[in-house]
């Protein structure tokens, strides 16, 4: 009896150990669960079209970095967190994470052209003012239109195509500025010609559609960092989303130690004197600067990190004006702004405009209180007399160059300015 127990117990023994293999068989999670050597499955972002824009391409700005964005080689500064949930999309910028082995991170800015509620407002004005409907296809609505019909036909960017956007790159265009447009677009593969042939219908509907809304990624491809232009990288677009070098803005620098504000003070006066003398011989203005508009990054060097709101004049060909006594606007001109908003003359254009915002905007909130009275008395003297215009007849490079000689004594060399260290315990330039 008790053999014929001990045997029954051990057949079923065997048959549950059976049904425990076929189970496990059948569900392969459970035996990933078990398994020690499995790896572990990370959550990922739940990416949607519309937080990136791509619902609405080919009304975006491009699709070059789309695949780092979907393989998580970029990801926003929540990266390391579980959730990995995505920010909220009315924000403007977004400070991100890029990667190219997986392995090694740095620092960038993600930003919209101007905020979700402008991008949504000026699509749904697109919708009503051209089709007469509150939503639509934008692409079908925007091709309809007289200006994209004429983009379609031409073989070269020439004024009468961008004339009447609101761009201030675009205010004096020079068919050389123009011919650089086409020729380092970005987002289409390397052509080096002028000519739009290798750019296809929707190739133009981007270009057309980011000079409408916001030329800050147009300057970035065209005056690239590493040729010395003093503009963060452009890495790419993805819908309505820019990915560039990573900067902190100039506000979070007001506080600084007084060597690190008059370094900062030196580089500024220095990118101003660039834009105004350089061997392409173009001449850089701002229309409008604010705490935001510079940047700095990790290793202390100061770039303009909003160019939106630059203007360009050619000192080498000059401006080619519009023929008409009034100039022509359609809905193109009208995406971020007023369109009974009135032009600036590119005649009314000076040399020292740029300056003097500087002098009333930013160097003060950087300079003050900073120094020993003597200095600071000279310092703040003379800002307040670039605020107020400078005199007509004074020269604007000797401006800079005095503000320039209080400034250099201030500033140190040591390890924190990594952008001219240690160049600067050998050079007499620093």
């Amino acid at each position: 009896m008790g053999r014929w127990i001990c045997c029954l117990c051990s057949r079923v023994a065997d048959w549950l150990m059976l049904l425990l293999v076929l189970a496990r068989s059948s569900n392969p999670s459970a035996a990933a669960t078990a398994s020690p050597s499995a790896p572990h499955v990370r959550p990922s972002y739940s990416f949607g079209r519309t937080f990136l824009g791509l619902d609405k391409c080919n009304a975006c700005i491009g699709t070059s970095i789309c695949k780092k964005f979907f393989k998580e080689e970029i990801r926003f500064d929540t990266w390391l967190s579980s959730h990995l949930k995505l920010p909220p999309s009315y924000l403007l910028s977004y400070l991100g994470n890029y990667t190219d082995d997986a392995q090694s991170w740095r620092m960038v800015d993600i930003t919209r052209l101007t905020t979700k509620y402008q991008h949504d407002r000026a699509d749904q004005h697109i919708c009503t003012s051209l089709l007469k409907t509150k939503t639509c296809s934008l692409e079908r609505a925007l091709r309809r239109t007289h200006r994209f019909q004429k983009w379609l036909r031409a073989k070269r960017l020439t004024p009468d195509l961008v004339q009447g956007l609101s761009s201030p790159m675009l205010r004096c265009p020079s068919q050389r500025l123009l011919d650089r447009i086409v020729r380092r677009y970005a987002e289409v593969p390397d052509a080096g010609s002028i000519y739009m042939d290798h750019l296809t219908d929707q190739d133009k509907l981007r270009l057309l559609y980011t000079l409408s809304v916001n030329s800050h990624p147009i300057l970035l491809q065209i005056f690239p960092d590493v040729e010395g232009w003093p503009f963060p990288r452009y890495l790419g677009s993805c819908g309505r989303l820019v990915v560039s070098a990573s900067t902190r803005p100039l506000r979070d620098f007001f506080r600084a130690a007084p060597e690190v504000a008059a370094d900062l003070a030196l580089q500024l006066l220095a990118v101003l004197h660039s834009m105004g003398t350089n061997d392409l011989n173009y001449f850089f203005y701002f229309t409008r600067v604010d705490v935001g508009t510079f940047g700095v990054f990790s290793n202390g060097h100061l770039f303009i990190r909003d160019a939106s709101t630059l203007g360009i004049i050619d000192k080498e060909e000059g401006s080619q004006p519009i023929d008409g006594q009034q100039e022509y606007k359609d809905i193109f001109s009208c995406l971020t702004v007023d369109c009974q908003s009135a032009f600036v003359s590119c005649n009314s254009i000076r040399e020292k405009q740029s300056l003097v915002m500087v002098c009333q905007e930013l160097l003060p909130k950087l300079l003050r209180g900073k120094f020993l009275p003597p200095v600071q008395e000279k310092i703040d003297s003379f800002l307040q007399h670039c605020a107020e215009g400078l005199a007509d007849d004074q020269d604007v490079n000797e401006a800079m160059a005095k503000l320039a000689q209080l400034l250099k004594p201030l500033r140190s060399c040591d390890s924190r300015f990594a952008y001219r260290y240690p160049d600067c315990k050998y050079s007499d330039k620093y």
